[in-house]
């Protein structure tokens, strides 16, 4: 197993390959990556499942992933929400989620980064950048990203700040795969400083979701806020949302720790220079870990105290893999998460 996914406390040589063949065993032949068998897929989840792939060398595991997404991209470049088991014929929401569509270019940098595979890249730019149009169409003139379109084509309006950070992450992402094929998209650059903006500057643009842990943290992870901000956004909430030795809230007040909003952070701390905290968390989630090298989404600590859903989830894994091997660093990792080789400077020069 690579070196990289190796954590004292956290994961061992022999831990960290049965977690990668937890992911494997749940990918269809095509290339699908669903939550487990039997549930559904969506393309966000799908797509860092493939990225924790990369991490552990499984670079054509996640090929045929980003294979799976070029094959079954719909003709405005989006994909649904959701697929059941993962099977293209089968969608079982067919809501259009920006945040969704976006990360393709987070995953397809990544992979590039992993690889160096030109011809990946060749074959896959014609689908991030119109998946990077499709999301720009649902850009209000406050600069966030609305939510969805709904099936019949409706844009929804409203924005979410975890979703709209998300695809902050993904705009720079898209916009280093251009700079990479030499194929400048100044618009996207102008989004992409609009969006950034607003996330930092006007969180009335949003809609109010602070209870959950994720808007917490994601303005960070996903690039827009840095240094002093970053830390006093961090450290305003920190009681709030972190359960020492168990996790991180995923909701207020529920006493549900999950891991991915867990291992999110960690990843979110590496990337603000705090280390130590983030192999905390990461070694705050071992509870979560089941015998087979998979892991539980969450767990309820109080009352009748038990994990719940009852479910195993590829995308936990996957952000528990992405998280040590950026703390072990892996240079593909490391490059999409801490923002090397990413654009910046993409602020407007006045405000709204």
């Amino acid at each position: 197993m690579a070196e990289h996914l190796v954590l004292p406390g956290v994961l061992t040589a022999e831990q960290a390959a049965e977690t990668v063949a937890g992911i494997l065993a749940v990918q269809r032949e095509d290339g699908a990556i669903p939550w487990f068998r039997g549930h559904h897929l969506d393309p966000w989840d799908h797509t860092e499942a493939a990225m924790a792939l990369d991490t552990a060398g499984e670079h054509e595991a996640a090929a045929r992933a980003y294979a799976w997404l070029a094959r079954h991209q719909n003709g405005d470049g989006s994909w649904y929400a959701a697929y059941h088991d993962g099977e293209a014929g089968k969608v079982t929401d067919r809501g259009l989620e920006s945040n969704f569509v976006a990360y393709i270019a987070v995953g397809v940098w990544h992979h590039y980064l992993s690889t160096g595979d030109d011809a990946f890249l060749d074959r896959m730019w014609p689908v991030v950048y119109a998946a990077v149009e499709f999301v720009l169409g649902l850009q209000e003139p406050g600069g966030q990203i609305g939510w969805k379109r709904e099936a019949d084509g409706t844009p929804v309006h409203d924005a979410l700040l975890t979703g709209s950070s998300s695809v902050h992450q993904a705009l720079r992402c898209a916009l280093a795969i251009a700079e990479e094929r030499e194929e400048p998209q100044p618009d996207w650059e102008l989004a992409a400083g609009a969006l950034g903006h607003a996330i930092r500057s006007h969180p009335e643009r949003f809609l109010d979701k602070s209870r959950y842990s994720m808007d917490w943290y994601y303005p960070v992870l996903g690039g827009a806020v840095t240094g002093s901000e970053a830390k006093a956004r961090i450290d305003e909430k920190w009681d709030e949302f972190v359960v020492p030795g168990l996790g991180v809230r995923c909701v207020l007040p529920n006493p549900w720790v999950t891991g991915g909003e867990s291992c999110e952070l960690a990843l979110t701390l590496w990337a603000m220079g705090e280390s130590d905290r983030a192999l905390d968390i990461l070694k705050s989630v071992g509870h979560l870990r089941a015998a087979n090298g998979n892991y539980w989404t969450g767990y309820v600590f109080e009352g009748n105290q038990a994990v719940w859903p009852e479910e195993q989830t590829t995308w936990t894994a996957g952000s528990l893999l992405l998280a040590v091997a950026a703390l072990g660093g892996d240079e593909a990792t490391v490059a999409v998460f801490g923002g090397e080789r990413l654009p910046r400077g993409l602020e407007p020069d006045c405000c709204g």
